[in-house]
């Protein structure tokens, strides 16, 4: 299946060229998803899908344009060519637009990643799993009620082929675990969840210990109060303190770079976190939840330091953004079969700091611990900062009461100067973050 794949992309691609394109890429998307789930013990889903999409980008001078379809039948091929040509011909130029120069050539069918595991789990073994976490939750004393637990897999295979001479293509699979539940009774119900993915079955967490962990913090919610507004230090916990790296990558991709509409536009080479912090993208890690051979332009990838001792080294550019900007794409391109390639991160992460979440907090007198954030209110171009949040009082350096009804705000050059990290760094969710305390924000409590 994987040398017809290849075979057919490479002919449309061809076909392309033949038919009047000065340049065409093709991409096809094959994947294939199971899941279960159930709530207080019924079976609430239970379904399987497959689907095929196939995208073909024709460049005819300066001007382009993309067309997709789920049905890659050869004998449809010269229609398909026929519509992309004609839409390229009538789109204004786009001066910045070509396939990557320096992308990889010949073809690359390469697992060294082992982004694909073999097993495949049935229908029967994914509901039991989803049974297992919902069973662990409810026997948590507290725990009153299901929001659900699910178990899923699924497989995706990516086939990329150029006219410049390139032709790739790799598989993913997943695996996942997830429980949601309920503690507390009326209007003092507190809700909490657990989850887990990973590319490999193997290296997936036991569904009883997910759902165990997801009634304890359920239950450890349940009374909440109301953190008076003020100035606090603010510790996030590692599931949410990966969301200041969303929107620091968010800032320096190449399109807002570009656009001017990032608040970083101008700080390259310039210390915008402690020296103590260092930012990595890494899509080479085996087992990566986000790890490829290679970007959505098939070039080649290798690890980027984005932030170095506090600095900013790098944007995240595909070739489109590279070109506007005067440099190099450093393959961070990733696409849909519809749209064209743009700038994304890969496997992003903090460096791990030296403390231990203990240590981190152990001064703070009286601070938040956050483990849930809700809505966002991000200024682009400002790095203004407005979350609701929910989480734990710190006291003395220990967790403490529950408080939830509170918004956290700030201005994220602010905060980001101000972030230390702890050692408990885990690659758990492809965007990841050890503990993080950050002093820069306001509370808008009681």
């Amino acid at each position: 299946m994987t040398q017809q794949t290849l075979d057919l992309i490479a002919d449309l691609v061809k076909h392309a060229r033949s038919a009047g394109a000065d340049a065409a890429d093709a991409v096809f998307v094959s994947s294939t998803a199971v899941g279960a789930g159930v709530r207080n013990g019924v079976t609430e889903e239970l379904e399987r899908s497959e689907t095929t999409d196939l995208g073909l980008r024709v460049f005819v001078g300066r001007k382009n344009a993309i067309v997709s379809t789920t049905t890659p039948d050869r004998a449809k091929f010269g229609a398909l060519v026929d519509q992309a040509l004609a839409m390229a011909r009538v789109l204004p130029d786009d001066q910045y637009a070509g396939l990557a120069p320096g992308a990889l050539q010949g073809t690359v069918l390469t697992n060294e990643l082992e982004l694909a595991d073999p097993a495949e789990p049935d229908t029967a073994a994914l509901l039991e799993r989803a049974k297992a976490g919902e069973d662990a939750a409810l026997a948590i004393k507290g725990v009153t009620n299901s929001a659900g637990s699910s178990a899923s897999w699924g497989r995706t295979d990516i086939t990329l082929a150029t006219s410049a001479g390139f032709a790739g293509t790799y598989s993913r699979t997943s695996h996942s675990n997830s429980v949601c539940v309920l503690a507390g009774t009326g209007d003092g119900m507190q809700r909490d969840y657990d989850y887990h993915g990973t590319v490999w079955l193997k290296d997936l967490k036991d569904a009883a210990t997910l759902g165990h962990s997801a009634g304890q913090k359920a239950v450890a919610r349940l009374n909440p109060g109301r953190p008076k507004t003020g100035h606090y230090p603010v510790v996030f916990d590692p599931r949410v303190a990966g969301s200041f790296l969303g929107h620091f990558v968010g800032a320096i991709t190449g399109t807002a770079i570009a656009r001017g509409t990032s608040f970083l536009k101008d700080k390259m080479g310039q210390p915008i976190f402690a020296d103590t912090v260092s930012i990595t993208d890494d899509p080479t890690r085996a087992k990566g939840l986000r790890s490829r051979p290679f970007d959505g332009e098939g070039m080649a990838v290798a690890p980027l330091s984005l932030v170095q001792g506090g600095v900013l080294q790098n944007w995240v550019l595909d070739s489109r953004s590279a070109r506007q900007l005067g440099l190099q794409s450093n393959a961070r391109a990733a696409r849909g079969t519809a749209s064209p390639p743009g700038p994304s991160a890969s496997n992003l992460f903090f460096e791990p700091g030296t403390l231990s979440p203990t240590e981190l907090m152990a001064d703070i007198k009286e601070g938040l611990y956050i483990t849930e954030m809700m809505g966002s209110s991000i200024n682009g171009l400002t790095g203004d900062y407005s979350r609701g949040a929910s989480g734990f009082m710190i006291r003395n350096g220990q967790i403490a009461e529950p408080v939830a009804g509170f918004t956290l705000a700030g201005n994220l050059l602010e905060i980001f100067a101000s972030i230390t990290l702890a050692n408990d760094l885990v690659f758990r969710f492809g965007t990841d973050a050890p503990t993080l305390r950050t002093d820069a924000l306001n509370t808008a409590g009681a």
